[in-house]
């Protein structure tokens, strides 16, 4: 896999329709003004006449014309409803000294989890006064920073950033992604460690999946998504053109699978591991013994279950929810494999979820994430338990790495009020010890981060956390942020957010509830919020909502909401189906259309996650929850922001699009619907930070205005 993990983070989105008026109208997507008379207008939105037939059902879809991104039409309405968005934005008070505390929050140094790779230690790391990450080695654990790649002066704007792709066993080659905005595509150059100069090789820009150096440094596998389904392929150095690399593994699996590659560390063997959507509720594992040139052969294939494979010793290490909800690990021995039945359970599964975990100092390293925080759990091999690694708080473990042949053991850590730092463990002496930490000027003390439960309209328990001041007045009338996730078994934990300090700062409260759809309980808390269940996620969330309430810490005219992906896939329903029990709403790279949803981009991958309108039964609760389509004229909705970019090439912009031309033609509050549209803004990271901290800014100087927080 490449230093970043396989792209599964990618989230859906599904459709919407209503009833309008006659075909060849146009009716004004504002014709309500916000503020006073004088104020600014929204811009007109032509309604078109179309309808698709489902089944017999009929439904409508005015916007579709707000697909076509590159038509003059969109563009001209796109700089249109930028116009009014600034316009409406840059009269809230209050915006300067909001982006000034964000700055102070994230104008911090900033830390990759490392790897070691041959003695020498490979990070990425962005300074305070830095608007992008840079590539470091180190000469041993505590050796001087070294710089690898500056992205700084790849453009103007600040907007390609470089991360670590692969990088050779040895340590002398690394390969790195190139990034324009935050699309996924990106271009891989190969570098020479030790003279730090680009050695002229690479591959071409593409949806990389996953890649690993070759073990003798004399090429390059690697995954990538292709439109008749992922591929797997062997680049040789020297041959430059993209034709002349192998394709080694691929041919039969669809546009609804995905393809990583691994080695293991004596570079033996070749892991391929094929997932089922990008949930991945169903994999294969394939491995190919490279030494002796032997055939790519299936360790596990046809068992409904996911399964992730190590090999280290010609034993492989199988990670699996195979008759184990919350997961398991087994070993199988590769000199007779056999199948899954016979494989010896190491480690069983338990009260905690296993994520994932690393051989190291020829151990098992397990990561758990028990009542929603990381747990981190040493095993001998056998499956006899060693100690477990002390974290510094309650909080978050989001990446950790190990050598199967070497004690170091390096860690990311973080919690709501506390930014990531990165820890460092010598197995041989056992002590944990600081390796990066940033300076924040922040009292984590003077907050409480505390775990509640409340029961959703099942009935079901759902814990969440808040954040907040000591000593709290709950009055009903705190200002407070709801946000959530609920899919793609996804864990929630307690990661580092300057939107959970600012909200607190002002005497508010920020709130995440661990929904179902997520991974925080293992597979059956997943399979609840999924296909037909979905509504369990939005049920869970707006049952939070109701619970803040009725515990007095809000109230609907104080409660905020924001999501993103597939969170604002989750928020674009709740506006819909309660908007009565939100004042403000942000919406971040959404997924709204949840009937055409998986026409575009990478979409067709979470089809195992949500369905598909082409399913008759599929249709029928799609079309029930799809935001899109479940906008009513005249309902008095709360203020919304919807944030997107051209540079989404994960969920496709036009989702938020149409939405908001939706919601601006039928609100009936008088509040405002915004657009705020980056044209080289994308789903993934590498933007720069100066920009990230105006779009923050943007976003909480919005919630402030809408839910009465007055800035100090």
């Amino acid at each position: 896999m490449t230093t970043g993990g396989l792209s599964t983070g990618t989230r859906a989105r599904l459709g919407r329709a209503w009833n309008w008026l006659a075909a060849g109208t146009l009716a004004l997507a504002g014709g309500i003004m916000t503020g006073a008379q004088d104020g600014p207008k929204m811009p007109e939105t032509q309604r078109d006449h179309v309808v698709d037939d489902y089944f017999g059902t009929k439904v409508e879809d005015p916007y579709r014309w707000l697909e076509d991104q590159e038509s003059a039409k969109t563009r001209a309405w796109i700089e249109k409803e930028n116009a009014y968005t600034r316009a409406v934005i840059d009269k809230m008070p209050g915006r300067a000294a909001v982006e000034k505390r964000l700055g102070e929050l994230m104008k911090i140094d900033a830390f990759g989890t490392p790897t070691e790779r041959g003695g020498r230690v490979f990070y990425s790391k962005r300074r305070a006064d830095q608007d992008l990450f840079v590539l470091y080695e180190r000469n041993g654990v505590n050796g001087t920073d070294e710089v690898l790649v500056d992205p700084h002066g790849m453009s103007k704007d600040h907007t390609t950033s470089v991360s670590f792709s692969a990088i050779s066993q040895d340590g002398s080659l690394v390969a790195y992604g190139v990034r324009e905005g935050g699309a996924d595509e990106l271009t891989v150059r190969v570098m020479d460690a030790a003279t730090r100069k680009d050695t002229g090789d690479g591959l071409p820009k593409a949806d990389y999946l996953s890649m690993e150096i070759a073990p003798d440094n004399s090429g390059i596998y690697y995954t990538l998504i292709k439109k008749e389904g992922p591929r797997a392929y062997y680049h040789k150095f020297g041959t430059l053109t993209e034709a002349a690399d192998k394709e080694i593994f691929g041919p039969g699996y669809g546009p609804e699978m995905l393809i990583g590659v691994s080695l293991s560390e004596d570079g033996r063997y070749l892991v391929l591991l094929v997932l089922r959507g990008s949930a991945g509720d169903y994999s294969e594992v394939y491995y190919q013994d490279l030494k002796a040139k032997g055939a790519i052969t299936p360790l596990v294939k046809g068992v409904p279950a996911r399964f992730t494979a190590q090999i280290a010793d010609g034993k492989a290490y199988v990670e699996t929810n195979w008759k184990a909800a919350k997961g398991r690990i087994l070993v199988a021995d590769l000199a007779n494999p056999s199948g899954p039945e016979t494989w010896k359970e190491i480690v069983p599964e338990s009260g905690a979820v296993i994520e994932s975990s690393v051989l190291t100092d020829h151990k098992l390293l397990v990561r758990y994430t028990e009542e929603a925080s990381s747990r981190l759990r040493l095993f001998e091999t056998s499956g006899k338990p060693v100690r477990e690694i002390a974290l510094p708080a309650l909080g978050a473990v989001p990446a950790f790495t190990g050598r199967w042949t070497g004690r170091h053991v390096f860690f990311a850590f973080q919690s709501f009020v506390v930014p990531q730092s990165v820890y460092h463990v010598d197995l041989g002496k056992g002590a944990v010890e600081t390796w990066a930490k940033p300076s924040v000027p922040l009292d984590a003390d003077a907050f409480v981060v505390e775990q509640v439960h409340y029961k959703s309209k099942d009935g079901t328990s759902v814990p969440m956390f808040l954040v907040h001041k000591k000593g709290l007045a709950r009055d009903g009338a705190r200002p407070t942020l709801l946000t959530g996730y609920g899919g793609f078994n996804v864990s929630e934990t307690p990661v580092f957010t300057t939107y959970a300090v600012i909200f607190a700062e002002h005497d508010g409260v920020f709130a995440l509830p661990n929904l179902r759809g997520g991974g925080e309980f293992g597979e059956e808390w997943h399979k609840a919020g999924v296909l037909e269940k979905k509504q369990n996620v939005f049920d869970d969330f707006l049952g939070a909502a109701q619970w803040l309430i009725a515990e007095k810490y809000t109230q609907p005219a104080k409660l905020s909401i924001r999501g993103q992906s597939n969170g604002g896939l989750l928020v674009g329903a709740a506006l819909t189906q309660r908007p009565d029990l939100f004042a403000a709403v942000v919406c971040r790279y959404p997924l709204e259309d949840m009937l055409r949803y998986q026409n575009f981009l990478v979409a067709r991958f979470w089809v195992p996650e949500y369905g598909s309108s082409a399913d008759a039964a599929q249709f029928n609760y799609l079309r029930a929850y799809s935001p899109y389509h479940n906008v009513k004229d005249g309902t008095k909705y709360p203020a919304a922001l919807f944030v997107t970019g051209d540079g989404d090439t994960r969920v496709a912009p036009l989702h938020a699009r149409k939405m908001a031309a939706a919601l601006q033609a039928a609100n009936g509050s008088g509040k405002p619907i915004l657009l705020l549209y980056d044209t080289q803004s994308g789903h993934s990271g590498g933007r720069p930070l100066g920009k990230l901290i105006e779009e923050a800014a943007d976003e909480v100087v919005f919630l402030f205005t809408e839910i009465g927080v007055k800035e100090r």
